[in-house]
This record gives C-alpha cells, structure tokens and sequence, in this order.
C-alpha cells in the first residue's frame, strides 16, 4: 500500500476511537525501500501530519528490526530513538524465543523514550508452550521492568476458543494491576472472531482489527463485525462506525481499482495446526514453488515442516523462526536428503545465536546440521561489538534515519529509493475507459483498435 493511499482516510481513522493505529515495523520499511521506493521514515512524517489524536505503533522484533541476524545493541537504540522522533508513541516488542532479558533491555530503552511499552509474547502450539510457559516468562518481565500492555500475540491463528479460555486467566494472574491485556490473532483457521469474543469476556480490554475489506482471510478479525457483535452482547464500545465504514469503501475501491484481493472468511482447516506456517509465509511459499515448478510437491513441504519444527526444539512459528522451518523443509524435500544442505540462520538457531531454544535439538538432526552447516560459523556464539561509531564515520554528513537505511539495506536499494524522486501524495481512482486506454497504449503494435459506448465512437487502425 502507497501512502497516497492512505492519507485520504487517516483524519477519518484518526477520529473514529481507536486506541492506536499499527503502522510501521521491519516489513513496511521493507515494502517502502525495496518495493514502493519510498522513503518510509517520511510516511511516517506525513502520517503523524494527520493523525494527531491516536496513538502510532510501531514495532520492535526483538533485536533483529528487519534481517533475520541479530543486531548490536547501539544500532537497535537508534531504530526506537528514530522512531520515537518521527511520531511513533507505541511499540510492540515481539521476541520470538520469550527471552527475557531482550524484552526487559528493549522495554526499559522505549519507556525511557517517552513511548508506551507493549510486551507481545508469541502463542504457539506445542508441548512446551504451556499456559504456565507464558506466565512465568510475563511474570518474570513485569517484576523487572514497566509494561503498559501484554498482547497476546497469535500471527499463527492458531488460538481456540477451549485454549484462550485457559490462557487469559492464567495472563491475568500476573497482568492484572500492572498493565493493560491485549489479544491479536489472524483468522487462518476462521476463529479468531469467536477467540477475542472469549477473550473479551474473560478479561482482555483491547483487541486487534483490521477495517473490512482488509480484514478477514489471513488478516485480523473485521472492526465492523467484532464491534457489532460486541454491542449486541452488551458491551460498549466507544468507536464511530460510521467514520469506520467511510475508511473501508475507500480501501474497497482502492483494491477494485487497483485488481487487489479483498479478505474472505476462511474455512476451519485442522492440517495447520500441524505445520503452522504463518498467513504471509503461506502466501510466499506458494508463488515460490509455483514458480519452480513444484506445487505439486507442496503438501509434501507442509508435513516435512512440521517434523522440522519438532526437530528443532518447537520453535515459536513467526520470523525469522517460521521462514528457517520452511526453507529447511523445502530443502529436505526437493533435495531428497534431509539436511543435507543447511541455511546458515538453521545453524546459528541450534548454536543459540537467537538465544536460548525452548526444548532440546533432536541429537541425530543437530549432528547434521553443524556438520552439514557452513564451517565459517563459530560454535559459540561472541557479543557484537558497537556497531554505530562506524555507521557514523562512514556516513559523517548525514541524518540518523538514512544512516540507518543504509544499514539495513544493502547495495542500492537506498539510491534507487532516493532516486525515483518526491513522495507522491495524491491518489487518483482512474475511470475504466481511461484504464482502458493505458493499457491498449501498451501494445506495441495493435492492428485496429474500435470502442464504442453511447454516443462516441473510437476507431484506430494501422496503416497499410
């Protein structure tokens, strides 16, 4: 999504009750730089322009922000520190292996930036991932450091209604008094509406949407329909639909216009439970093996990533962990031999480059993957040394935010954003006759072209 596309609506949004707008984490920064050539650290500018009232939220994913490598500490300062200057006053810290440690640093460095601290340790489906495994994590974070909100966070969709009646009462034990509790799911296996709805009645005080018709399929629950629903069980919530209906037409013909799909309810699908592969990455490894020709071989990769994660010690199916499952499956099954060909963030995990796993490495599977793994990745994983002196050297006559683009985007992603020019800020629907015309002027040689609507008529032909 442009920016143009959005500020049209953002007064709207802005004005419609919502507690905070989600806006910018790694994956954005990616789509701008690399994808939309736009700078992003200016969306966010222009964003805050407009929404004045609601909270932004940005996102912190562990110490990693946008590669999947772990990064030194003075860097990841400066990300929040750029972010709290260019209008961000929520940030969500994602830490995929619950350590610690990482959140109670990361946490301490946002309160100390004025912004509001959510702390979302990640559901998953396992034999580790207890009830009891989330509470004393949550539990031995709060009695180190503020928090303003626990979001549970399921990306996965893999939350029941039988486990959040389990999983909210055992949160709230250690919640209750000390922050806000918050639910985010995905509607991958159609239940998240029904999972916030239990949710709700056992204590959680705020949940995640997305506005219809960006809601729904692999995305959130649809604010229209969870705050009808709502309100017909008796609860009150102070939200203008209205406002919210007007921002979910404009995305509606922005998606017709521009041939996007809209989200649909998704049917019950028990089978991802077992791999549970994330939406996005679902999506993603789809178009890639179709790509290669190998669809055919795609329920196959599914099983193989289940037995991987299990393999691995469970790992938390979310990134950069869930992208480590499926391209090791993906090699295991086109390849022919399991682990024969190892990635290099597959090794680093079982060494505890990420930090500490969940549960043991299967001993056979971790014999392979360090011998199998690339030589030059030391057994032990070493403290990163300061990382931003050099930045600054490199870069001496330069903004903070470009110094940190470049940082993570390597080559001339940066340039290549940089030259393409000014924003653009206006969004413009095209007619179809107009539609109609860019593309016949695509083709390189038509023979004869002849339109006719009511009373004009156009005929083009080629001479001969």
């Amino acid at each position: 999504m442009t920016t143009a596309m959005m500020l049209p609506v953002l007064e709207k949004m802005d004005n419609a009750g919502f507690e905070a707008i989600d806006l910018m984490g790694g994956p954005q920064f990616d789509s701008c730089v690399r994808y939309l050539k736009e700078n992003p650290w200016e969306r966010l500018r222009r964003v805050r322009q407009k929404v004045t009232r609601t909270k932004i939220q940005g996102i912190m994913r562990s110490k990693s922000m946008l590669t999947f490598d772990v990064q030194p500490d003075d860097i990841n300062y400066l990300w929040l520190e750029c972010l709290a200057k260019n209008g961000i006053r929520r940030v969500r810290t994602m830490e995929p292996m619950l350590d610690v440690d990482t959140i109670v640093d990361i946490s301490r460095k946002i309160r100390e930036l004025g912004m509001e601290s959510v702390m979302a340790p990640i559901f998953a489906q396992s034999p580790v991932h207890t009830d009891e495994f989330y509470a004393k994590r949550t539990q031995e974070v709060l009695d180190r450091v503020a928090i303003d909100v626990v979001m549970i966070k399921d990306p996965g969709g893999l939350l029941t209604p039988d486990r959040i009646r389990t999983l909210v009462p055992a949160l709230r034990k250690v919640v209750d008094g000390k922050a806000k509790l918050e639910l985010h799911s995905h509607c991958i296996t159609g239940l998240a509406p029904l999972v916030y709805i239990e949710g709700i009645k056992l204590g959680v005080t705020q949940i995640q949407t997305s506005i219809a018709p960006l809601a729904n399929g692999l995305a959130q629950p649809a604010t229209q329909t969870m705050v009808r629903n709502l309100r017909s069980l008796g609860y009150e919530i102070n939200l203008d639909l209205g406002l919210v209906d007007k921002v979910g037409e404009h995305f509606g013909r922005v998606a017709a216009n521009e041939g996007l799909p809209v989200g649909e309810p998704m049917e019950y699908d028990e089978f991802h439970y077992q791999h549970q592969i994330p939406g996005g990455m679902m999506s993603n490894m789809k178009s890639q093996m179709k790509e290669a020709g190998l669809m055919d071989r795609f329920p196959e990769v599914l099983e193989e990533a289940a037995r991987v994660r299990q393999e691995l010690g469970w790992p938390i199916m979310v990134t950069p962990f869930s992208q480590m499952v499926g391209v090791q499956a993906v090699l295991n099954v086109v390849l022919g031999e399991r682990y024969k060909t190892v990635p290099d963030e597959v090794k680093k995990y079982v060494l505890g480059y990420y930090g500490k796993i969940h549960a043991p490495v299967d001993a056979s599977v971790l014999d392979r993957i360090v011998a199998n793994g690339s030589q030059k990745i030391a057994l032990k994983p070493q403290p990163l040394p300061p990382a931003l002196p050099g930045l600054r050297k490199k870069y001496p006559n330069m903004h903070d935010e470009e110094r940190m683009l470049r940082y993570l985007f390597k080559g001339s992603q940066v340039d290549d954003m940089l030259a393409a020019g000014a924003m653009k800020t206006e969004y413009y629907f095209d007619k179809p006759i107009v539609r109609l015309l860019q593309e016949l002027a695509k083709r390189r040689h038509p023979g004869r072209i002849y339109i006719e609507k009511g009373a004009m008529r156009l005929e083009l032909g080629r001479a001969h």
